[in-house]
């Protein structure tokens, strides 16, 4: 290995390194507030579910909006250019949160945090895509993604434990999570590079690639509308709703309707997360070995994602809720997530892998702006959240028949032809 191939291979190692740790950060800040509602409520007076539940809505809101605009400019100015001042905002919008004393501050905050980390997205795995070898992608994508796994760890548990069980004032929270923005910030700063065009000739592989799909590209106008590129939109949208409805409300779900105590709804919600890091790990590096069997694998994860989330309201007695949940985190959106950023990577050329990605978020994350709003407001109508729980069942067997339909049986009728 010369010099220039072993700058790049470690370089890609400071790059996982760096967004792992961009996804901890918010992460933490994405789940400290949802095992806390009733202190929020308490603190900001006469607030409704629906209410609270508008503050997850308003952050996904914005930050869903920015998908497409920072994914043309990550691909115009770079990566480093976008994400460090985007998480500056990201740390003032939860300075801003934290200082709240009404709920109109809290929207303000939200809104200002999510139009920062709208950016993250497609930088970070437009970067992976580029400087990563081939038949790691998958695998390093796993990789970075845990991070949200880790993150939301430390948001549910911490915020279970230091508000709900030692009575901290839910305000420092916020607090904390600026600093760690912050420090993650610096580690953007000094581990990833600003230059486009040096950074794209340092892995030689990659770069010989992206040559042969800018000229393929230029030949055959890739379509990011394609029918292939919708259904796996669609697919997103619903392993996100899914996802989002369980990290925003299963805390007060689990307390409400199962009756567990407050103090333990953080450790409970934080399974799917826990288990989610192995699951993700485990299911990336298999399909970089078999990816002729990729999509047979998002389907039968989707199927049990659906079946798993139907489970978590059906359960009779907490230990079936545990496996659930448990399986949900194996198997569920942690898993799917790696699989279908990789898909998606390899169907662009490089040049447009941060449109394609930003793309895809945007209607993956639309899920998540109505799914914290719509399962407040079915709360507040019905007296429970149980039917907003089987619609996140319901769109997640959908994605799995119209997957199976436009992508699955097209690829063996192309593979045989």
């Amino acid at each position: 290995m010369n010099e220039l191939e072993k700058n790049g291979s470690q370089y890609y190692k400071k790059i996982i390194v760096a967004l792992v740790l961009g996804w901890v950060a918010i992460w933490i800040y994405r789940t400290i507030l949802t095992p806390i509602y009733p202190q929020i409520q308490s603190s900001l007076g006469d607030v409704s579910q629906s209410q609270i539940g508008l503050i997850a809505s308003v952050y996904f809101f914005a930050y869903t909006g920015m998908q497409i605009p920072a994914g043309a400019l990550a691909d115009k100015f770079g990566q480093k250019a976008v994400l460090i001042p985007a998480f500056i905002g990201f740390a003032i919008g939860a300075v801003v949160l934290g200082t709240s004393s009404t709920i109109i501050q809290v929207y303000i905050g939200s809104l200002i945090a999510g139009l920062a980390t709208g950016s993250y997205y497609e930088s970070a795995y437009s970067l992976s895509a580029k400087h990563v070898p081939k038949d790691k992608k998958t695998f390093a994508n796993a990789i970075i993604s845990s991070g949200s796994a880790v993150g939301m760890v430390i948001g549910l548990i911490g915020s279970s434990v230091l508000v709900g069980g030692l009575n901290i004032e839910w305000n420092w929270m916020l607090y904390g999570t600026a600093l760690i923005i912050l420090g993650v910030t610096f580690v953007f700063f000094i581990n990833i590079k600003s230059d486009k065009k040096a950074a794209v000739i340092e892995n030689p592989e990659n770069a010989e690639a992206t040559s042969a799909d800018i000229v393929t590209d230029q030949e055959n106008d890739v379509s990011l509308f394609s029918s292939k590129h919708i259904t796996v939109y669609f697919t997103y949208f619903a392993v996100c709703y899914g996802y989002y409805m369980i990290v925003t409300w299963l805390p007060s779900f689990l307390v409400a309707e199962k009756g567990f105590a407050q103090s333990d709804v953080g450790y409970v919600s934080a399974l799917v997360a826990v288990a989610g890091i192995p699951g993700a790990l485990i299911f990336a590096r298999l399909i970089d070995r078999r990816q002729q069997d990729r999509l047979k694998y998002i389907l039968m994860l989707l199927i049990v994602a659906a079946i798993m989330i139907g489970l978590t309201v059906y359960s009779p007695a907490p230990w079936v809720l545990y496996i659930a949940l448990i399986i949900y985190g194996l198997m569920g959106k942690l898993a799917i997530d790696p699989v279908l950023i990789t898909y998606v990577s390899d169907s662009v050329p490089e040049h447009k892998t941060a449109k394609a990605l930003g793309l895809f978020n945007f209607f993956g994350m639309a899920s998540s702006v109505v799914a914290p709003w719509l399962t407040g407001y079915i709360g507040d109508v019905t007296g429970s959240q149980v039917l907003a729980f089987y619609i996140g069942s319901i769109l997640l067997i959908a994605a799995a028949v119209f997957f199976f339909f436009v992508i699955y049986l097209r690829s063996g009728k192309e593979s045989h032809a």
